[in-house]
């Protein structure tokens, strides 16, 4: 069985060390935040100026003053801090985050990233500050489906789309598998969901080695 947005939500969540300072990107790593344990112990950093976001809020727990940079209402754990939009970006920039997961259109073997612009002419480009967390943080993931409404995969060879960032991804989480990716572009599959080596292998045009969870 393939992971729905929530499983595949936990199974980064369930990565992450004790004691990360984690930034997570707008779209589908918001949900990321919902997965962590009271006790987790990781520090969850919003683009527009806080460390120590909580889950995301919902009923009376919705402070319209407190959203995260995808503007999704959230709420605060105890300790919680605010900070200027420029502290927020010296943070990213200086290297103080230890992970970010971003969302992705494409991504390379070699760890390229793709996920401000399609190209398309009528696309709006919105690269925020995902290329300032993609080289800024000591570790990217990238969270995403694995293939594209077309069926093409979005782990590629090379990357067809403007670039985000270049041999910054360093984990993939997809709906049918986990990848680990090394510097000198090996591709290891960890984890596979609703779908065998072979074919997926099949649908991937990049050589895939089957790695042990």
């Amino acid at each position: 069985m393939t992971l729905d947005s929530d499983a595949l939500a936990a199974a980064v969540a369930a990565d992450i060390p004790r004691g990360a300072y984690v930034n997570l990107g707008i779209g589908l790593p918001t949900k990321v935040s919902n997965h962590f344990a009271a006790d987790a112990g990781v520090v969850l950093h919003t683009e527009n100026g806080m460390l120590g976001m909580g889950p995301e809020a919902t009923g009376d727990d919705v402070d319209p003053d407190l959203i995260n940079a995808g503007k999704v209402p959230v709420t605060e754990l105890p300790g919680a801090s605010y900070f200027h939009h420029a502290d927020s970006f010296a943070m990213m920039r200086g290297g103080h985050l230890d992970c970010c997961v971003l969302g992705a259109y494409q991504v390379s073997a070699a760890g390229d990233l793709a996920n401000w612009h399609t190209g398309r002419p009528d696309d709006i480009p919105a690269v925020g500050g995902a290329m300032d967390l993609a080289i800024g943080a000591r570790e990217t993931f990238v969270m995403m489906n694995l293939f594209a409404k077309d069926g093409t995969s979005k782990l590629v060879t090379a990357c067809t789309y403007p670039l985000t960032g270049v041999r910054c991804v360093t984990r993939i989480y997809t709906d049918h598998a986990v990848f680990l990716l090394d510097r000198a572009g090996g591709v290891t599959v960890r984890d596979l969901f609703g779908i065998g080596f072979a074919e997926l292998q099949r649908r991937v045009p990049v050589t895939l080695t089957e790695g042990s969870p």
